[in-house]
């Protein structure tokens, strides 16, 4: 058998403290996981269960990284996420369970065109448009779980310029990593290599080509995203 051109690249991400590399088969990220953040765009997140919405693979980018600033938005906006990485695949994973599935962590930016998220909201229509697009996930290096000191606890923040956006714990997520990748593994199979971007705190806002996004989790990991000029 061959192929009418070549195969695209097998999207991957490096590993903290390693030449290997994590490769991507499919990235889900969890919607409204911090109550601050659900109530920041009017939603009441005792009501809600966790719902998904996907990106492709290769959205995923190494940080440092510098990505251009993309077409067809006024409202460029990040979002910072603990970043889960599956190295075990199962179908109706059992909460109890899940910790065997995670092969490690790390943190990265769900970068969203708000301003077309906001258009798609009101006409009822999917997300892609504005989550799905090139070099939507920059992600720092994935740190294997033994050298991760905690899932379920520790800072998530952001800053734009040196100024601190947004600032929270893992531990305010509505549904935890364990609670959260058992409902997903309900609606389809996980297989090795997918990465669950597991939702934002509040303090979401835009950002304009030379500003310096700099994040990280406690005690996983750190990254830095420069924003390039207009794509």
């Amino acid at each position: 058998m061959s192929f009418v051109f070549p195969p695209a690249p097998q999207a991957a991400l490096a590993v903290a403290g390693s030449a290997d590399r994590f490769p991507v088969r499919r990235v889900f990220c969890v919607g409204r996981n911090y109550a601050a953040h659900a109530r920041e765009f009017g939603n009441d997140p005792d009501r809600d269960p966790p719902f998904f919405f996907t990106k492709p693979a290769d959205a995923v980018v190494d940080t440092p990284c510098t990505v251009p600033y993309p077409p067809l938005t006024e409202d460029f906006h990040y979002e910072i996420e603990l970043v889960i990485a599956i190295g075990k695949g199962g179908a109706d994973i059992a909460v109890a369970d899940v910790p065997d599935h995670i092969w490690g962590a790390s943190v990265g930016i769900d970068l969203t065109r708000r301003d077309l998220q906001n258009v798609a909201k009101k006409m009822g229509r999917p997300w892609d448009w504005s989550k799905a697009f090139d070099q939507s996930a920059p992600i720092a290096p994935i740190v294997p779980m033994a050298d991760v000191a905690s899932l379920t606890q520790g800072r998530i923040w952001l800053a734009v310029n040196g100024e601190i956006k947004q600032d929270a714990d893992i531990a305010d997520l509505i549904w935890p990593v364990a609670d959260h990748i058992a409902t997903l593994s309900q609606s389809m199979t996980l297989a090795p290599g997918d990465i669950i971007m597991t939702g934002t705190p509040a303090g979401v806002g835009a950002v304009t080509p030379g500003d310096v996004m700099t994040g990280g989790v406690d005690g996983i990991a750190t990254l830095e995203v420069t924003v390039g000029a207009r794509a």
